[in-house]
């Protein structure tokens, strides 16, 4: 070892030639004399901090003290592989790719570790009464080479300030690798290296968004947080432009031709791609037939072309709050394969034939070519429904009441009723909030809903139960599933354990299963002040919904066999489920299983990103909407409670924010993390989650996407909303 200056060795330089020299030795003891003189330091200063570091490395479980002074490598497990879950404080769990217990790294034995990383982590011997622990020993694979934030330049360098809450570097940038932004501009940044010794990364900016607070701006750098696009590249667009748009006489003939039955779309009003449409006609026995015919992306896109790589990569489109980023481009997504009124369009279609009761006496699935008689939005229909009056109404009322049956057998089989508030905003053309407002559920929504359903679940069935193969004793074809696993035992414990405190039972009473005491309890909660805490907490004890080629069934839905075979201008899955489809339609071979199982996995995380930025989206805009309220009274109610703060979801506009504890100063209050409140020690004052609470809007950080609020204790001097 080199001699260091009169100070002595750094703390970082002596522990890993420690560990070493135990490492190469796990049999020996050594005290800290013979290390310091094994590693060249004769210093006292030195050797104090070796006798330091031996100390230290026995209290994290590296070291074992065997006798007075002298120590040992403790045995300890084999080296994990993992993913960093990086907490708020900077240090990290990782979640173990085997499925076994999260291994704590503290923020110093992270390396240089992110959020999301696969990393190599040894662990220490585990320590009675204590989580395991251990230490990052190398990076096997980045979550992200890009990061977004805002640029501080200063007088000869600049620092990337992210704006991700669970990135704890800033990362360095050299003047000459800022790519002309200025002081206070969002960006995106890649790292470019990051040197052993050094403190923060180095980088440099690939793009400039735009000036912080302006809307395009803000929404692009939502995405690019999730290492999300937020452009069409110009060469996919280029190859979606030469698709043609008319197809050829040989093409119709191989299908079935269901332009002359009566056929509409019903979507939101600003949708533009509309995948999905219903044909209905009487047959001759006293029938209904019940078309779900579902645009034929496929037909479109070419297995391995741009387009297709592109669309695998981005592997949904991502819904934010002023727009929508498509899967594909717009000439497919709205224009081609966008099934439009009084246009043919091609499908891959699922069609019932149905009896009053909406039993299903038979069925065919394959492609067609359609033209829709009328586009309806969801509003329009529902005034159909509720009037009798208008285009289709006696259509429509056939197709709403094998719906209601569908529905009926489905949640009788089992299915859990979750029905959430989904929040929307009117923006103006800046994109500025105006208003929020909620939309609500109704019959023509559940009309599409249960047929889409019954199609997603008749082709997964085609499959999985070797309808394709009876007489067989061939295993099912690969195929991709949506599947849903049963609740964890030990969160529905704790839920059920929480809703008694409202007089609630969650619990089977009797022969029910847990989905039918589920739904038992979100009935009973329908209309109360806790029903959106209760709801909440009840899809918190569900497992994620994900694709995949071992079929599990979906719990949620309660089929044994589901997927998602209806929507393929927004889900890339459904366009695997096309493709293996009329594959084996074809009577092609089975494919193979690892590798759909890997691209099922590429599109649940590709999912999860889609879901986050939106979250993140709704988020900036509510902050963005109460930025312009400080002061304004609200009601609500409280929707979480940590050691820090509770956490107010306010009844008006589903804008969620937190009161902090600190400011809570009529009494030093403590967390009751079994009871979800917290306590005033000297007072006994209870704030319970679930609670109804009054709140004054106080911070409004659209940076950092945070709400502070303040309780509310006096009407005098304030302005109340609502």
């Amino acid at each position: 070892m080199t001699k260091n200056s009169n100070k002595g060795p750094k703390r970082s330089e002596i522990k890993p030639l420690v560990q070493d020299v135990f490492f190469n030795n796990s049999n020996k003891t050594y005290n800290y004399k013979q290390l310091a003189a094994m590693l060249g330091i004769t210093k006292k200063s030195g050797r104090q901090q070796v006798q330091l570091m031996l100390i230290e490395l026995s209290e994290t479980g590296f070291l074992s003290e065997v006798s007075s002074g002298r120590y040992k490598l403790l045995a300890r497990g084999a080296y994990i592989t993992g993913t960093v879950d990086m907490t708020a404080s900077g240090a990290a769990y990782i979640v173990p790719e085997d499925g076994g217990s999260d291994v704590f790294v503290s923020q110093s034995n992270l390396k240089t570790a992110l959020n999301g990383d696969i990393v190599k982590v040894l662990q220490y011997a585990r320590r009675r009464g204590h989580s395991p622990e251990g230490e990052v020993v190398e990076i096997v694979k980045r979550k992200r080479e890009l990061f977004v934030g805002s640029l501080e330049v200063s007088g000869s360098f600049a620092f990337l300030v992210t704006d991700s809450k669970i990135m704890h570097k800033d990362i360095f940038i050299p003047l000459d690798k800022t790519k002309g932004a200025k002081n206070g501009q969002k960006v995106v940044a890649k790292i470019t290296e990051w040197p052993e010794k050094a403190k923060n990364p180095v980088g440099e900016v690939v793009d400039i968004l735009g000036e912080a607070g302006e809307n395009d701006a803000e929404m692009h750098a939502i995405l690019a947080e999730f290492n999300l696009p937020y452009f069409y590249p110009p060469e996919v667009d280029a190859a979606a432009e030469h698709i043609p748009e008319t197809f050829s006489a040989e093409e119709i003939a191989r299908r079935k031709d269901f332009r002359d039955v009566t056929t509409f779309t019903i979507d939101p009003v600003d949708a533009k791609d509309f995948d999905d449409a219903l044909s209905i006609r009487k047959l001759d026995d006293g029938l209904w037939e019940i078309g779900v015919h579902i645009a034929d992306v496929t037909h479109y896109v070419e297995p391995g072309s741009i387009i297709d790589k592109e669309g695998y990569q981005r592997a949904t489109s991502v819904y934010l709050v002023d727009r929508v980023v498509p899967m594909l481009p717009e000439r497919l997504s709205n224009f081609l394969c966008s099934l439009r009124p009084n246009e043919e369009k091609l499908c891959f279609s699922a069609v019932f034939e149905m009896a009053e009761d909406a039993s299903i006496k038979n069925q065919w699935i394959g492609r067609t070519i359609i033209k829709s008689d009328r586009r309806f939005t969801y509003e329009e229909a529902q005034e159909v429904l509720e009037t009798g009056e208008g285009d289709y109404a006696e259509e429509l009322k056939i197709m709403d009441s094998l719906a209601k049956k569908l529905r009926d057998k489905r949640f009788r089989m089992g299915a859990i009723g979750f029905e959430r508030v989904e929040v929307k905003f009117e923006i103006d053309e800046k994109g500025k909030p105006l208003a929020v407002f909620f939309k609500e559920s109704k019959d023509s929504n559940k009309l599409i809903e249960e047929f889409m359903l019954l199609a997603n679940k008749k082709v997964a069935e085609l499959i999985g139960k070797n309808e394709l193969d009876k007489g067989t004793r061939n295993p099912p074809k690969t195929f991709v599933y949506r599947i849903h696993d049963v609740p964890d035992p030990d969160k529905f414990e704790t839920f059920s354990k929480f809703v008694r405190k409202f007089g609630l039972e969650a619990t089977p009473q009797g022969k029910e299963s847990i989905s039918q005491s589920l739904n038992r309890l979100l009935g009973v909660v329908q209309g109360r002040k806790e029903q959106n805490i209760v709801e909440t907490l009840a899809v918190r004890t569900m497992a994620k919904a994900i694709y995949s080629t071992h079929n599990i069934g979906h719990y949620g839905l309660a089929f044994k066999h589901y997927t998602h075979f209806t929507s393929p201008i927004r889900r890339y899955p459904d366009m695997m489920v096309h493709r293996l489809l009329q594959r084996y339609l074809d009577g092609g071979k089975t494919v193979s299983a690892e590798k759909y199982e890997d691209m099922c996995e590429h599109s649940s995380d590709m999912e999860q990103r889609a879901a986050d930025a939106e979250r993140a989206s709704i988020k900036y805009k509510q902050v963005e909407f109460l930025k312009d309220r400080l002061g304004h009274v609200f009601d609500g109610v409280i929707s979480g409670v940590t050691e820090w703060g509770l956490y107010v979801e306010l009844d008006e506009n589903k804008c969620e924010g937190m009161i902090p504890i600190r400011d809570l100063d009529d009494d030093f209050y403590q967390f009751d993390e079994e009871n979800y409140c917290i306590v005033g020690r000297r007072t006994r004052k209870k704030y319970q989650l679930g609670d109804p609470i009054k709140i004054q809007v106080a911070r409004a950080n659209l940076e950092k996407r945070q709400l502070d609020f303040a309780l509310f204790t006096s009407s005098e001097d304030n302005e109340t909303d609502g």
